[in-house]
């Protein structure tokens, strides 16, 4: 059944990129673990699984263990609401963090990985919904926290991500996904020369709405029911 269910999303991947004229190759698909098991897990990897997302630190260290020598073929996102005390823990067990979203968190990464003698791969985390009850930073607030990230040695930023709003209303969903996309093409155009910031990803769409998420530039997709439930 995970094979299936990956084969129709790649499918699903093929048909928005061909109308696009992008290519589907760019497309990461990232399997998020947090409601399945270990065995679950491994067999999407088997499958073709490059990426696995999870969002609470504490959890990812037991299920990527539980992974066992499987867990060295993909890479790791930490997805969920990052706190600093955590910063430290997430970059031992994450190769790439989604969810920064202030610049207190920020600099703890940039710390903590200036310690471990690594550059840390990161997304800024976008409340592009304005809802009180969702992490990430204010849309008129994103610029001026990038501007002080730029001057980070040990955090590199890679580009955006979101949560769509929670509505079935497809108008506000394809706005909050469009919103991110032209903020990402703002910030490229700012900051071409800042040597560690290449805006390459928007990290966006989920399982109920990853194909308009596909349709607004999304080359990041963050999956869990749609592949192993």
């Amino acid at each position: 059944m995970i094979d299936e269910n990956i084969a129709k999303i790649h499918q699903d991947i093929a048909q928005v990129c061909r109308v696009q004229g992008r290519d589907p190759d760019d497309v990461i698909l990232i399997g998020v673990t947090k409601y399945t098991t270990a065995e679950k897990a491994i067999e999407g990897i088997e499958t073709g699984l490059t990426d696995l997302g999870e969002n609470r630190v504490q959890d990812a260290r037991k299920k990527f263990s539980d992974i066992g020598e499987h867990i060295k073929k993909v890479k790791k996102h930490m997805i969920g609401h990052l706190q600093t005390n955590k910063v430290k823990a997430a970059i031992e067990v994450f190769d790439m963090i989604q969810s920064v979203d202030s610049l207190k968190v920020a600099r703890e990464i940039d710390k903590q990985a200036a310690k471990m003698e690594r550059q840390i791969e990161c997304l800024i985390q976008v409340n592009c919904s304005g809802e009180e009850q969702k992490s990430g930073i204010a849309k008129d607030e994103t610029m001026s926290l990038i501007r002080a990230v730029s001057s980070l040695k040990s955090l590199r930023l890679s580009g955006l991500m979101t949560i769509a709003p929670f509505t079935e209303e497809e108008d506000v969903i394809r706005a909050s996904f469009r919103d991110l996309r032209l903020l990402k093409e703002e910030i490229a155009k700012e900051f071409t020369a800042a040597a560690n910031i290449d805006m390459r990803h928007l990290s966006m769409g989920m399982t109920h709405d990853y194909k308009i998420a596909l349709e607004e530039g999304a080359d990041m997709l963050r999956i869990g029911s749609a592949i192993f439930q």
